[in-house]
C-alpha cells in the first residue's frame, strides 16, 4: 500500500468514475484501475462496487477511505513541517444537527486553516444520517444532543456503531420565535401560551421517530405541526406564520440577524449537546481546531 494508491482511491470516490478520476490525476484509465485493484487485493476488501451503470463506494470502502484520509492528513503534516511543502488540498467534513454555533465554528476553521486549496463539507442533516456519516467516516465528527427521552436509544445506536459521545454543554429549553411574535416581550413562556401557534420542527426522513427529533419535548401532541428540511426555511416560517420551535437557546446575531429571538421555556428538561467521533479514530488537526472553535462560540 502506498500514499499514491490512497490518493487514487479517494479521487475515484470523489469523481464517481474511473475515467473522470484518471483525467483529474493525469493517468491512463488502465493504470488507475490496476492500482485500485492491487490496493483492494492487498487490503483484502472491495473498496468499490462495480456494475454496468458504473462504480460506487461499498460500505466497507467508506470506512477504509475514512482511514485513508487520516493517513494522508498525517502525511501532509509531515511534508509541511519537514519539507516545507503546502501539503496539498486539505479535506474536512462535519455533520451536525441544525445549530448556529456549529456553523460559526466551521467558519473559524476555514478562516484559520483554509489554504489555497481545500475541500471542506458542512452537512446540516437528519439525526440518523449524521450518526451514519460518522460511523462510515464520511464525516470526522457529528454534533447532536442527548436528553432523558432519547438517550437510551441513541446511546445504544452509538455503541453499536463504535461511536463515542463527547459532552460540550448543557442547555435549558428555549423557544425560537420572530422578534415580532405576540410573545416576543415575554420573559418566559409556557406550553399553554404556545398552543395557538404553529409548531415547527426538522423532519427526519425515513427515521422520523421521536427519538431522532432535534427538538426537545417532541412527543407532545400539538394541533398545528410543520416539518421542514433546512434552517433557513424554518426561520422564514417562524417569521411569516408566528410559529415557534424548541431548541438550545443559542443564537448568533451575526449569522441569524435580529429577526429571530430566544425565550426560555418554562418546562423541566435539559439538552446535553456534544459531538460524536469514531472510537477507532483520533481527531485530526482540523477536527481538534473545530472542537476548540465550538467551545469558544458556546462560551460566548
Amino acid at each position: 500500500m502506498t500514499l499514491s494508491q490512497l490518493k487514487y482511491a479517494i479521487a475515484v470516490a470523489e469523481a464517481g468514475s474511473m475515467n473522470e478520476a484518471a483525467k483529474r490525476l493525469y493517468l491512463s484509465q488502465p493504470s488507475l484501475t490496476s492500482a485500485i485493484r492491487e490496493l483492494e487485493r492487498e487490503m483484502n476488501i472491495s473498496i468499490f462496487l462495480r456494475t454496468n451503470r458504473g462504480i460506487s463506494v461499498s460500505r466497507e470502502g467508506e470506512v477504509f477511505l475514512g482511514y485513508a484520509r487520516q493517513v494522508l492528513e498525517q502525511a501532509n503534516l509531515l511534508e509541511e513541517r519537514y519539507l516545507h511543502r503546502g501539503g496539498g488540498k486539505q479535506q474536512f467534513c462535519v455533520s451536525t444537527q441544525h445549530y448556529a454555533f456549529a456553523v460559526n465554528a466551521f467558519v473559524d476553521v476555514i478562516k484559520t486553516y483554509g489554504q489555497a486549496e481545500y475541500d471542506f463539507s458542512l452537512r446540516e442533516t437528519q439525526t440518523y444520517e449524521l450518526i451514519d456519516d460518522v460511523a462510515r467516516m464520511k464525516s470526522e465528527l457529528g454534533v447532536l444532543y442527548l436528553n432523558s427521552f432519547n438517550e437510551v436509544v441513541l446511546r445504544k445506536l452509538l455503541k453499536s456503531q463504535n461511536l463515542i459521545f463527547h459532552p460540550l454543554f448543557v442547555a435549558q429549553p428555549h423557544i425560537f420565535i420572530s422578534s415580532r411574535h405576540p410573545l416576543a416581550s415575554a420573559k418566559r413562556v409556557t406550553m399553554s401560551q404556545l398552543q395557538p401557534y404553529p409548531y415547527l420542527s426538522f423532519e427526519q426522513g425515513d427515521h422520523n421517530s421521536f427519538y431522532y427529533s432535534e427538538e426537545i419535548f417532541s412527543p407532545l401532541d400539538r394541533s398545528r405541526n410543520i416539518r421542514v428540511r433546512d434552517r433557513a426555511t424554518l426561520f422564514n416560517l417562524l417569521i411569516g406564520l408566528n410559529g415557534y420551535t424548541v431548541s438550545s437557546g443559542v443564537l448568533d446575531e451575526e449569522l441569524n440577524g435580529r429577526d429571530i429571538i430566544a425565550i426560555p421555556l418554562d418546562e423541566e428538561g435539559e439538552m446535553h449537546i456534544g459531538y460524536i467521533t469514531h472510537q477507532q479514530c483520533t481527531l485530526s488537526r482540523l477536527g481538534s481546531a473545530y472542537v476548540e472553535a465550538l467551545r469558544r462560540h458556546i462560551q460566548k
